[in-house]
């Protein structure tokens, strides 16, 4: 585990037979433990890098002294940064999931030639009007219930089915690791969100993106298609199908052989 002077809390596993690279990055509410069913497959083939945002998983323990200032994607991405500059990793292949897809976008934004490529899964490119409703809900509410309530409504939301029953469970079980005031902080984010998405949607990045959607993810699935329809010159956007938003814990299997293969061509 990193401490020295590094804020989060990384966990490497190495690939003695490969110098290449490849940093998950969780979402809001989970930690790392959100690639479980990652881990193995990946690091026959690369050195793996998982992070813990800052306020989650094991990065809460710095929290204290370290976190005073306000949350901006900006500043979670240079918790990124700063972790592989200790670590020497001049570049690396970025795997992120639902928020995590933002936070990697913005890092791709301040440091392209950190970033070999970008694996976007259930990528948040935009907010629809139910997922407005949503976020004017819980700014509404959110000192006055109990942040896991209004959590486990948003997993409900964004994840309704009957096979979206893990992913919901695991996130609603590594959300109840959160502080709240650490939940209204990361809440207060989403007010940057919407012009930092409209600048994401509009610019595209000359790095290899591939989007991994499921085909039931309705909030933000129709926005990602209209992306990489647009912008043809990098991106790809691979659908599983039965599947939710949270798709390397639904479907790992099929997410591990479509990001591998994607990065050994990369």
């Amino acid at each position: 585990m990193g401490k020295i002077k590094i804020l989060i809390s990384y966990t490497i596993y190495k690939n003695e037979t490969s110098t290449e690279w490849v940093t998950f990055v969780h979402g809001a509410g989970g930690s790392s433990s959100v690639w479980f069913k990652q881990i193995r497959d990946f690091q026959k083939h690369f050195n793996v890098l998982l992070l813990d945002l800052r306020g989650h998983g094991d990065s809460k323990e710095q929290l204290k002294s370290a976190f005073k200032q306000k949350y901006t994607f900006k500043a979670i991405a240079e918790d990124i940064v700063e972790v592989i500059d200790f670590l020497k990793i001049e570049s690396s292949h970025f795997v992120g999931i639902s928020l995590g897809s933002i936070v990697i976008r913005q890092l791709a934004e301040m440091h392209p030639e950190r970033v070999k490529s970008m694996i976007l899964g259930g990528a948040i490119l935009k907010m629809n009007f139910r997922s407005q409703v949503l976020m004017r809900l819980g700014n509404t509410f959110k000192y006055v219930l109990p942040y896991l309530v209004l959590y486990k409504f948003f997993a409900f939301v964004i994840m309704p089915k009957k096979n979206h029953k893990q992913s919901r469970l695991l996130f609603i079980n590594e959300a109840k690791k959160l502080y709240q005031k650490e939940f209204i902080k990361w809440f207060k984010l989403t007010a940057e969100i919407n012009p930092v998405l409209r600048w994401f949607r509009q610019k595209e990045l000359n790095i290899p993106t591939l989007y991994v959607m499921g085909e039931e993810d309705y909030m933000f699935l129709p926005s990602v298609k209209q992306v990489v329809a647009n912008h043809v010159k990098t991106a790809e956007l691979f659908i599983i199908q039965n599947c939710g938003h949270v798709v390397n814990v639904e479907q790992p299997v099929i997410f591990n052989e479509a990001v591998i293969g994607y990065l050994k061509k990369r």
